[in-house]
C-alpha cells in the first residue's frame, strides 16, 4: 500500500502501467469492481466525475478498499476539487488545465495530473513546476508519433496518456521514453460491470499490469 504521505503525482504514475478509468452508474459495482482491479495488479484507479454517483463510489472504495489508491477524474471546476478529496480521492487527473484550478488542485495536497494536448500547455505546466500530465485526447491530439516528436525538446514532462488508447496501441505508448502510464477503459467493459464478471475484469486488469513488459498486445 502506498502511504498517503508518500504520493506524488510521479507514484501513482509508477503504481502500474495502465490505469483504469472507470465510469459507474451502480455505486453498489464500486467497491467489488475496485477490488478485482487491485487483485488483477491495477491499484491506481480514475473514477469519472461523468455520472451522479461517482462521489459517492469514490467514497465506498476509499473506505472499503484500503489497498487501492483511488482517484477522481474529469475534474474541471475548483468546487470538483473539494467534493472529490472530500471523497477520499487520492488524486485527481482532469481533461484540460486554467490556472484557476491548477491552483485549486495544487492547494487540494494530493497529486494531479493536469490535461495537456499541445506543445505551449506543456511548456506552460513546466513553467508552473508541473512535470506529470495526462496526455488528452491521446489518439485524436497525435498519439505516439507526436510524443516522440516532442520527448527530444521538452524530456523533462512525462505523461499519461488517455483517449483512444486500448490493447492494442497501449504497449507503443509505453514503450515511449515520456510515457508513465496510460489511461483506458478496455479492462473495465461495460458488459462485464453490469453482469458483475468480477472474475473477467480482475483478468483483463491482469494481462494489463504486464502489458510494459510484453512488448506487444494485451487482450
Amino acid at each position: 500500500m502506498v502511504s498517503p504521505l508518500t504520493l506524488s503525482a510521479a507514484a501513482v504514475m509508477n503504481l502500474a502501467p495502465v490505469v483504469p478509468v472507470v465510469v459507474l452508474d451502480d455505486v453498489s459495482a464500486a467497491v467489488p469492481l475496485a477490488r478485482a482491479l487491485v487483485a488483477g495488479g491495477l491499484p491506481a484507479i480514475e473514477v469519472t466525475l461523468r455520472t451522479p454517483v461517482a462521489l459517492e463510489a469514490i467514497r465506498e472504495i476509499s473506505g472499503a478498499v484500503p489497498e487501492a489508491v483511488v482517484g477522481a477524474g474529469t475534474v474541471i471546476t475548483p468546487e470538483q476539487v473539494t467534493a472529490c478529496t472530500t471523497a477520499g480521492a487520492r488524486f485527481l487527473v482532469s481533461p484540460g488545465w486554467t490556472d484557476v484550478l491548477l491552483t485549486a488542485m495544487r492547494e487540494s495536497g494530493v497529486p494531479f495530473l493536469p490535461g495537456v494536448s499541445t506543445v505551449s500547455e506543456v511548456v506552460a505546466l513546466l513553467e508552473r513546476g508541473v512535470r506529470e500530465m495526462k496526455f488528452f485526447p491521446a489518439e485524436a491530439a497525435g498519439g505516439t508519433p507526436y510524443l516522440k516528436a516532442i520527448a527530444g525538446p521538452l524530456p523533462q514532462a512525462r505523461f499519461c496518456p488517455t483517449g483512444g488508447v486500448g490493447p492494442d496501441n497501449a504497449a507503443e505508448y509505453l514503450a515511449l521514453p515520456n510515457v508513465g502510464c496510460v489511461g483506458g477503459t478496455w479492462m473495465v467493459p461495460a458488459e462485464a460491470v453490469a453482469a458483475r464478471d468480477w472474475g473477467r475484469i480482475e483478468g483483463l486488469a491482469r494481462a494489463a499490469s504486464y502489458l510494459r513488459d510484453a512488448g506487444g498486445t494485451c487482450r
